[in-house]
């Protein structure tokens, strides 16, 4: 009876994952009729396929990992927390790709932010996604782009013509707020939890 029940559940979990992974899918496609309208309509958007099918991936992969962290909590602070927390790391790979956020979109000091991001999986995974732990992974994240920041300027590349000090100050503030909004709402639903 133990092994039909293990099997019931992971059935449907599966089945939830799968439901998530289509929606998402689809939601992402949807999303991506705004800019090839604008592709017909004007001659100022000029994204090839190889662009459409990156902001696909980028949408599908945002819109899947929210629902599947987040698919079954009831909690609005947790979902609050986790979509924003997803939201500024789509935010963060599509402008590093579109034209970065150190010098352009080449130069290859963006690559740092790689460990942003490196820092949030790994963070998530060894905190299991508990709001407690993710209060520190999402802080660890905030810090580590006001590191990135303190790198660029002792490397100069503030010199870079696409950049300026108040561009790379600017830029990696704001995202440090954001991930620090997200560590904010992480614990808040660590309080709620606790109060259950």
């Amino acid at each position: 009876m133990k092994l039909l029940g293990k099997y019931y559940k992971m059935t449907e979990m599966l089945s939830s994952t799968f439901r998530y992974a289509i929606g998402a899918a689809l939601t992402a496609a949807f999303l991506l009729i705004i800019p090839l309208l604008a592709e017909l309509i004007t001659d100022e958007m000029d994204w090839s396929v190889s662009d459409f099918i990156a902001a696909w991936i980028l949408l599908f992969t945002s819109f899947f990992i929210y629902k599947l962290v987040s698919g079954k909590v009831r909690n609005f602070e947790y979902r609050a927390a986790v979509a924003v927390a997803v939201g500024t790391g789509l935010f963060l790979v599509w402008s590093n790709l579109a034209v970065g956020l150190i010098g352009n979109e080449d130069n290859s000091a963006n690559l740092m932010y790689i460990g942003v991001l490196a820092v949030g999986f790994l963070g998530a995974i060894i905190a299991r996604l508990q709001p407690k732990g993710m209060t520190r992974v999402l802080f660890a994240m905030a810090f580590a782009h006001l590191l990135i920041t303190v790198i660029a300027l002792i490397l100069r590349l503030d010199l870079a013509p696409e950049s300026s000090i108040i561009e790379i100050l600017g830029v990696n503030g704001f995202f440090a707020v954001l991930w620090s909004g997200s560590a904010l709402l992480f614990r808040n639903a660590a309080r709620d939890e606790a109060k259950l």
